[in-house]
């Protein structure tokens, strides 16, 4: 049931995405994030589902400008590297045609995934299963027409076959926007080449609970936050208040 309730919120924005007139050629990307851990009870169980998340890609938005997320990969015994390949297989044949790239990312040491080791028990990665994951990835993400790619990762996998890319790189940025930006300074190590770019979004707010999610670190809070909703204000979370300064962003 909380799995519905929270595809049904999704479908409504799909749904007033496909109202709109958007143009191809619109300044911005949208970056969707397929969670594997949803992936067989959303597509594989759900024809609504399936049907809601095409229709976003067959909008105006254009394949080149959509960035499908399969992340985090984490290996447990319940996720195995055979449950990743199969279900990014299940990915790729729904949405061939309809993208051109897909970005993947392994699991990260985030303060929410050190508090949640006990649920997660997740391993690490052997040489073996980076190799299987690249070179699977790799062969199913051709026979269906696309790439695959990772960004921020010490193990880029492009000798398992994929490409070195970024997430929003300044080749796509100058090509969305006909502009040169600056090299993203947000996230230190020197392994992000995105260009600078501006996240929406409050931390603790997301009541997915994911236990890898970097948004989240006190569920507590996120309770709180989710109370100050107002689905008629213009912030994601609480109003404007009266004392409130705007200031444009440049």
């Amino acid at each position: 049931k909380k799995l519905d309730k929270n595809l049904n919120f999704e479908m409504n924005q799909i749904n007033n995405l496909k109202k709109k007139e958007v143009d191809h050629n619109s300044e911005f990307i949208a970056l969707i994030g397929m969670l594997f851990l949803n992936i067989v009870e959303i597509f594989g169980e759900n024809d609504k589902y399936k049907a809601n998340y095409k229709a976003i890609l067959n909008s105006k938005i254009g394949k080149d400008n959509i960035a499908i997320r399969y992340d985090p990969i984490l290996l447990n015994e319940k996720y195995t590297v055979d449950y990743h390949i199969k279900a990014f297989e299940k990915i790729c044949t729904l949405l061939e045609g309809h993208i051109s790239k897909i970005l993947t990312s392994f699991i990260d040491d985030y303060k929410n995934v050190r508090n949640n080791m006990a649920s997660l028990r997740y391993r690490d990665f052997t040489e073996e299963d980076y190799e299987r994951i690249g070179l699977n990835f790799s062969r199913i993400a051709e026979e269906h027409g696309l790439y695959v790619h990772t960004c921020f990762e010490e193990r880029d996998l492009t000798e398992y076959g994929f490409v070195k890319d970024d997430c929003l790189s300044k080749e796509l940025a100058y090509k969305l926007t006909g502009k040169k930006f600056p090299k993203w300074k947000a996230r230190k190590g020197g392994k992000c080449n995105c260009v600078e770019m501006v996240d929406i979004g409050v931390y603790n707010t997301c009541s997915h609970f994911c236990k890898y999610c970097y948004a989240n670190y006190d569920e507590k809070k996120v309770k709180e936050n989710k109370l100050k909703h107002n689905p008629n204000s213009s912030l994601l979370i609480g109003e404007l208040e009266k004392d409130d300064i705007i200031k444009e962003r440049k």
